[in-house]
């Protein structure tokens, strides 16, 4: 029988299954299965071998809807099943890199990629205010959503600085929220934080990262997959809308857009249903993708990460995300500072990409231009091809921040270019 991650991780366990361990049934994540699995064996998948297609059974039902715990499904409720003993013990790990993190890129660019993104936090917010709640605590309209359609949205501070980019579905009961995988962030998101009650405001937030599961599907060909598995009707819908589907009798939700990109699909589902949709991904020819290949790809698209773009020293204009603010949505945190941005032309500095000739030391973030500081490196890492390194990183206004401008960091040189994830005005 061929070997996979799913399959071997379940032998390390001692038994058929993936939750069996110690004699005790215990939810094991598909990261730390595969983490360990890495450890004993090459977890390179042979997904593209003649004749390891498998097609799936799938079934759509558009009343699906998540809930903590159970997923509900035409009224039924199909539990996650148990929490089992210890599960809360097991390390939040992401998988580093699988044998080959250039075919991972390579892969999402021109043929399909998959990533575990379970390590990101999802936060359920329910109750019938749900949608006035979010409409009034972030930048996106969610009043103009209907279920089944879903957007990005920024968190921000009562000065416009940018707390987060959840990605939002709207669902028949509740809104799911994929956040960054920040433990203090999704602490924050969870707590009043950013999200500031309203005595008469009926609304639940629930933070469900630990009984829920989400992949990232990337690449040109990702809609392939969706053929295979008989999901033709999410291909070619707008960004954000999701269906819900039964695979093999287990519930998943499918998205449109990779977070990084319009192109591909996301995929939430129960801890339960997560080794075999891996697998069976892998079986229709996506290529395994790494948290350190996902980090060099989201330095390339330039979408901005908290702690690094996204800090207390940035607003939301600066950090290229107008394309989630809506100036007709009326009130809500960070409106005021950003009608003023906008209107008194006060944008200092923008979020760009940089192509860089060498490699970079991380103690010299500056970046020069004539002898002159013009900006601050703040993510780096290796691109696509040998020797090419990639940037992202604010640069002043003043300075002409466009493709094309030439800036140094040290004694290497390197170019400001465009960053597809970013925009820089409310018409593009």
């Amino acid at each position: 029988m061929e070997a996979t991650p799913a399959t071997c991780c379940s032998r390390l366990l001692g038994g058929e299954g993936s939750v069996a361990a110690s004699g005790r049934r215990r939810a094991l994540s598909l990261s730390t299965a595969c983490r360990k699995f890495r450890e004993t064996a090459d977890a390179r998948p042979r997904a593209r071998r003649a004749g390891s297609a498998v097609v799936l059974a799938a079934s759509s039902s558009p009343s699906f809807d998540l809930s903590p715990p159970p997923i509900d499904y035409d009224g039924d409720d199909l539990q996650f099943g148990p929490s089992p003993s210890g599960a809360e013990d097991l390390p939040d790990t992401a998988i580093g890199s699988f044998a080959d993190d250039n075919t991972a890129l390579n892969a999402a660019y021109d043929g399909v990629a998959v990533i575990d993104l379970t390590h990101f936090g999802r936060i359920r917010v329910s109750g019938e205010d749900r949608v006035q709640f979010l409409h009034n605590q972030s930048t996106a309209n969610f009043q103009s959503l209907s279920e089944g359609q879903g957007c990005d949205t920024v968190l921000v501070t009562p000065t416009a600085r940018t707390i987060d980019i959840p990605h939002a579905w709207v669902m028949k009961n509740a809104i799911m929220l994929l956040v960054s995988p920040q433990p203090a962030k999704l602490s924050l998101i969870c707590s009043p934080g950013p999200f500031v009650h309203i005595l008469s405001d009926k609304v639940e937030i629930n933070d469900i990262t630990g009984k829920t599961c989400f992949f990232a599907l990337m690449g040109p060909k990702s809609f392939q997959v969706m053929e295979a598995l008989k999901l033709h009707d999410i291909i070619g819908k707008p960004y954000g809308t999701h269906h819900h589907y039964r695979v093999n009798d287990m519930p998943v939700t499918v998205g449109v857009g990779s977070l990084l990109s319009k192109e591909g699909f996301s995929l939430l589902m129960s801890p339960e249903s997560a080794e075999p949709i891996w697998r069976t991904l892998l079986r229709h020819g996506a290529v395994p993708m790494g948290n350190s290949a996902w980090e060099r790809l989201r330095i390339l698209k330039g979408r901005p990460a908290p702690g690094k773009e996204l800090t207390n020293d940035y607003n939301i204009l600066e950090a290229g995300l107008w394309m989630t603010i809506s100036l007709d949505k009326g009130c809500y945190k960070g409106q005021e500072t950003v009608s003023r941005l906008i209107t008194y032309d006060g944008v200092k500095q923008s979020l760009r990409g940089s192509a860089w000739r060498g490699q970079l030391s991380p103690a010299a973030p500056l970046l020069w231009t004539a002898k002159r500081s013009v900006g601050v490196l703040t993510s780096y890492a290796m691109g696509r091809d040998a020797g090419e390194h990639v940037g992202l990183g604010y640069i002043k206004r003043k300075a002409a921040a466009s493709a094309g401008l030439q800036v140094t960091v040290g004694d290497v040189q390197g170019t400001v270019v465009d960053a597809p994830f970013l925009c820089y005005s409310l018409q593009t």
